[in-house]
């Protein structure tokens, strides 16, 4: 544990599983805190910052839309777009992620859309079993601001974390072939257990251990969310350290997730570790279907970048070409 400045606050580091614990399970003692460009980025009543009985609410809703109950009737659905993606690339030198200096205008215009969009819902009576149909079904529900905010602050949590844990596992895998056939063995397998039969099921993806480990074990080496950010709301004693009011407090879980007393060999892409479940408090982490795909890294590179989550340097370009 020690002191430091960070985007110009006093703020203490952490990065012991037992206190960071503390700090992320009393709410009564520490708040979310993000910086102000987030908080403009996002919209100010999305979900991220804020606590108690209007987190609690808006997070119940947004678990109901991603629970295995509401996951398993879409899997089809999500095979088929992941599947027309990999069509659309087919002849195509290069795919480019840039980022864009326009934020706000974007924001803007994602706001104007989904209001648009809530518009429209309304006048023709529809009823999804949705994110939005949820938000907007409630009787004392959100806002058409608050429910604006919190749809943006979703698309942004789910689309950058799935979109780097992707490209860590593509880079992890390509790294170890032999982890790579065998979890394209277990799909195999699986495969045949059940019966032939044409795209995913529900029974697929509970039965794919090995990719489950996979996932795990690159979400714990790779720590897509290196830290999040917490203020104390009054003074709090930790470990004989006291933290004053109104200072940040950040927990770094890629220090817990790469200490050796928490994992032999930190270092080491082993999804094996988690054949057994890791020691309590020290996994703090935040898709599935047969590879039909190989590729190959172009350039590789050992630096990383920060877009805003770690990610290899330059995105990890590849080419892909279909598995023989």
């Amino acid at each position: 544990m020690f002191k430091s400045h960070i985007l110009g606050y006093p703020c203490v580091i952490i990065f012991n599983s037992e206190e960071a614990m503390f700090v992320l399970n009393k709410d009564q003692l520490f708040k979310p805190t993000f910086s102000a460009s987030k908080e403009r980025m996002l919209g100010k009543q999305a979900i991220f910052f804020h606590q108690r009985a209007y987190h609690a609410n808006l997070r119940m809703l947004v678990l109901r839309t991603i629970m295995p109950e509401a996951i398993k009737d879409i899997i089809s659905e999500i095979e088929s777009i992941a599947q027309s993606c990999l069509k659309s690339w087919e002849g195509k030198y290069s795919i480019l992620n840039a980022c864009t200096s326009h934020t706000r205008r974007a924001r803007k215009e994602l706001a104007q859309i989904l209001a648009q969009i809530i518009s429209t819902r309304r006048n023709m009576k529809q009823d999804r079993n949705d994110l939005l149909g949820l938000f907007m079904s409630e009787k004392a529900g959100p806002t058409d601001e608050q429910i604006i905010d919190n749809i943006i602050g979703v698309i942004f949590a789910a689309r950058d974390t799935a979109a780097t844990v992707l490209t860590w596992i593509v880079k992890y895998l390509g790294e170890n072939p032999h982890i790579l056939e065998a979890v394209t063995e277990s799909i195999i397998r699986g495969k045949e257990e059940n019966g032939e039969q044409i795209g995913l099921n529900w029974s697929d993806i509970k039965n794919v251990l090995m990719t489950s480990r996979v996932i795990q074990e690159t979400l714990r080496i790779a720590s897509i969310l290196s830290f999040t950010s917490r203020e104390a709301i009054e003074d709090v004693e930790i470990q004989g350290y006291l933290i004053p009011e109104g200072w940040k407090v950040l927990p770094l879980f890629r220090n817990i997730h790469h200490r050796p007393d928490n994992f032999k060999e930190p270092e080491k892409f082993d999804p094996s570790r988690f054949e057994v479940p890791p020691k309590p408090n020290t996994f703090m982490h935040l898709a599935m279907g047969s590879m039909d795909v190989r590729w190959s890294i172009i350039g590789a590179k050992k630096k990383n970048q920060y877009d805003p989550f770690a990610l290899p340097q330059n995105g990890l370009p590849v080419t892909l070409y279909p598995k023989k």
